[in-house]
């Protein structure tokens, strides 16, 4: 006996499910057609804040559309959403809701830092850093005027700086601030590191950019070993010296050796002397650091427990 056909359930289909509140149709495009944006600034991390999405996709959905180009091959490409696609993905889903924008390169580029920094409230300074610098990039592209010739990082907070201060604007930035961030992409990335986990200060850094790579490198290094930074004004000293072609490894460790103002003494141990001593699992600066204060206090300890004694 022949099985009844079973009847194809369509999905319901709301207004808001063809349109947004813009009056731009929406589609449901599958996950794996959409590839990210070229070079995309912006890191996506499964961290806590990307658990609590794919819960609330599990839940609810994803209720702002991504925005997405179509690309010569057919496939699609992600302008806005690449958080959204990867929770969907996490959550198991196989489409998403999706915007498709007919842009040019320059556009899709603009539109993609613009709708992340409405977005989001916190940056990383190198997502900043190569965001602008790709906005600018695309902006010159156009034709539109930037006007950032100017060497202004050579001024502490003031600062002669020309620019049409467009981009700053958008941003919520002074055009200064904009173009110390596209500095920052000149950073070796071991440096670039160092800011985006506030080892270093912002500032500095910006100055540090103007260093060949090689004296970033042997800087990063001394950094390392003596587990410290360059104040503002040695970092400016350190960039007017290799602008003068006059910085090398020498210069670097005597001004990274001067003492601050207001600096406290460090104690500056002979790792080579220092290595043999320490257990096979204390291996980083801070664990030996933790295991000679361990170490003092014992020692400390037993003094006292001594004098009790006698």
């Amino acid at each position: 006996m022949k099985e009844p056909e079973k009847k194809m359930e369509l999905p319901k289909i709301t207004l808001d499910d063809l349109f947004n509140d813009s009056g731009e149709a929406v589609l449901k495009i599958r996950l794996k057609e959409i590839d990210p944006f070229p070079n995309h600034p912006y890191k996506v991390i499964d961290d806590d804040k990307m658990m609590e999405m794919v819960e609330s996709i599990k839940e609810y959905g994803v209720t702002q559309p991504v925005i997405v180009r179509r690309k010569e091959n057919g496939r699609y490409e992600m302008i806005s959403g690449h958080r959204r696609k990867r929770a969907s993905e996490l959550a198991g889903e196989e489409y998403i809701k999706a915007i498709v924008k007919d842009l040019t390169d320059e556009e899709a580029t603009i539109l993609m830092v613009d709708t992340n920094e409405s977005q989001r409230d916190e940056f990383l300074p190198s997502e900043k850093a190569f965001a602008y610098k790709m906005k600018l990039d695309a902006m010159k592209k156009q034709g539109k005027r930037t006007d950032l010739e100017v060497d202004e990082t050579s001024l502490p907070m003031e600062t002669k700086l020309r620019t049409d201060k467009k981009i700053g604007k958008e941003n919520g930035e002074s055009g200064t601030q904009v173009f110390r961030y596209v500095r920052l992409t000149s950073l070796i990335p071991e440096v670039l590191e160092m800011v985006d986990n506030k080892k270093i200060a912002f500032r500095p850094a910006v100055e540090i950019s103007y260093l060949s790579e090689d004296n970033q490198y042997v800087l990063y290094e001394i950094m390392d070993r003596n587990d410290a930074t360059p104040s503002l004004a040695q970092a400016i000293y350190m960039k007017k010296l290799e602008q003068e072609g006059k910085l090398d490894t020498d210069k670097i460790e005597n001004i990274m050796n001067e003492e601050k103002p207001n600096q406290i003494e460090k104690i500056k141990l002979d790792a080579k002397k220092f290595d043999k001593l320490f257990p096979k699992n204390v291996t980083t600066n801070s664990q030996k650091e933790d295991f000679i204060i361990m170490c003092i206090e014992e020692h400390n300890k037993r003094l006292r427990n001594r004098e009790l004694t006698l």
